[in-house]
C-alpha cells in the first residue's frame, strides 16, 4: 500500500471527521482493501494492510475501528456532494435493501442521489425490524437531508409503491419537496367534488397503451392537491405515478430513474463491493459501514469521470452499454490501486475541499 496514497486519504478526510491519526489511517486502509479486494469482509480487506504486523493484529485494528468510530452521515453527505460537484437540483431516490446474516435480518432505508452517471448513498437508517419503514422514519430521514439542504436542490424525490400515505404525502408537500411516487391501483383519491373513488375505476374507460392519462386529485381528509401521471404498460399493467408538481406527464418521464437506487444496490453487493458479505449485524456498526462503502463509491465515480471525460461508454450490438459508469471506475480505480497509487491519490484528493462549512 503506497504511503503517498494513504496520506492524501488522510491529508483529505482529516478536515472533515476529526478523528485521530491512528482511526484515519485505520480508515484508509479500510478504503484501499474495500476497493482492492472488491469486498467489505473484514478477513479480506485485513490482508491489504500494511505494516510488518501480523494478520491478527490487523484484522483485530479493523475490528476496533467498528467498534468505536461513528461516522457523521451529515459531514458525509456535504463531502460527497461537494466531491462529486453535485450543487445543482437532483432527482432523489428512496428505497430499501435488505439481507439476512443467519437469523439476523439487516435493513437500510437508504435516500441517495441517482443522475445520468452517478448513483451514490447520501444518508441512511438501519432499521431495528425487517420489513416496510414507516412514516416516522422517512420522514425523519427527509428531516436529516433538508436540515442540510435546502428543497431547492431537489429536482424530484422518487419512490416505489412502499412509501405512500397520508402523512407522508402531506409532509412532502408542507416541506416542499417536490415528488414522483408510483401508487397502486387500488388507492382511494377525492375527486374536487369530494367523492372518492379508486385510482382503477377511475382509469376504467382510459384504454389507449403508450399514452399518458393525467388526472387532478385531492388527498382525502386533508384535501391536498395531487396530479397524477398514468400510462399502460405492454405487459397491461399500470404505471400510476403520483406527484405535487405542475407537469405530471414529466414526473412520469422522469420516474425512470429510480431504477437508479436499484443499481446501486447492485453496485454495492454482487456487482462490485459485495456489501453483503460483512459479518456485521448491529445497527450502529451498519451505519460506519455504509459510510465507509459512500466514500468508496464516491472515489470510483471520480475516476470513472477522469477516465471518461464528456465520453459516453459505447453500446454493444444489443444497444445496451458495454459496462455501466461504476464499474468503469471500480476497474481503472483497481488498477491505479495496484500500477499508479499516484494516479489513484490525485483522482481523490485534486480539488477536495479542504474544509467543511459549521453545519
Amino acid at each position: 500500500m503506497s504511503a503517498c496514497l494513504r496520506t492524501a486519504l488522510i491529508e483529505s478526510l482529516s478536515a472533515h471527521l476529526g478523528l485521530g491519526k491512528s482511526r484515519l489511517e485505520t480508515l484508509s486502509m479500510l478504503l484501499i482493501g474495500l476497493i482492492h479486494s472488491r469486498t467489505v469482509n473484514l478477513t479480506h480487506i485485513a490482508s491489504q494492510c500494511h505494516g510488518p504486523a501480523r494478520y491478527a493484529s490487523k484484522y483485530r485494528r479493523l475490528q476496533r475501528f467498528f467498534q468505536h468510530v461513528r461516522l457523521d452521515q451529515a459531514v458525509i453527505a456535504t463531502l460527497v456532494v461537494r466531491m462529486l460537484k453535485l450543487t445543482r437540483p437532483k432527482c432523489l431516490a428512496l428505497d430499501r435493501t435488505r439481507w439476512k446474516l443467519g437469523r439476523k435480518d439487516v435493513n437500510i432505508l437508504m435516500l441517495a442521489i441517482v443522475t445520468r452517471r452517478f448513483r451514490v448513498p447520501l444518508l441512511w437508517s438501519v432499521l431495528a425490524h425487517p420489513g416496510n419503514s414507516d412514516t416516522a422514519q422517512r420522514i425523519g430521514l427527509l428531516q436529516r437531508y433538508l436540515a442540510l439542504f435546502e428543497p431547492t436542490s431537489i429536482d424530484l424525490l422518487l419512490a416505489d409503491r412502499e412509501f405512500i400515505g397520508a402523512d407522508w404525502f402531506a409532509f412532502l408537500a408542507k416541506s416542499r419537496v417536490p415528488f414522483a411516487i408510483r401508487v397502486r391501483p387500488d388507492l382511494f383519491m377525492a375527486r374536487a367534488d369530494g367523492s372518492l373513488w379508486s385510482i382503477e375505476t377511475l382509469l376504467r374507460t382510459k384504454r389507449a397503451r403508450h399514452t399518458i392519462h393525467t388526472l387532478d386529485l385531492f388527498l382525502p381528509d386533508t384535501h391536498l392537491p395531487l396530479k397524477l401521471a398514468a400510462k399502460r404498460l405492454a405487459s397491461g399493467v399500470w404505471l400510476l405515478v403520483m406527484t405535487n408538481t405542475p407537469e405530471p406527464r414529466r414526473a412520469l418521464q422522469v420516474y425512470r430513474r429510480r431504477w437508479g437506487i436499484e443499481c446501486l444496490f447492485g453496485d454495492a453487493k454482487t456487482r462490485g463491493l459485495n456489501l453483503e458479505d460483512t459479518r456485521l449485524t448491529d445497527p450502529a456498526k451498519i451505519e460506519t459501514l455504509t459510510a465507509v462503502l459512500t466514500l468508496a463509491i464516491t472515489w470510483i465515480y471520480r475516476t470513472a469521470t477522469a477516465a471518461m471525460g464528456l465520453k459516453a461508454i459505447a453500446r454493444k450490438t444489443h444497444g445496451r452499454r458495454g459496462k455501466s459508469w461504476f464499474r468503469t471506475g471500480l476497474d481503472a480505480l483497481r488498477g491505479d490501486l495496484l500500477n499508479a497509487p499516484q494516479s489513484a491519490a490525485t483522482l481523490w484528493a485534486n480539488r477536495c475541499p479542504k474544509r467543511l462549512p459549521a453545519l
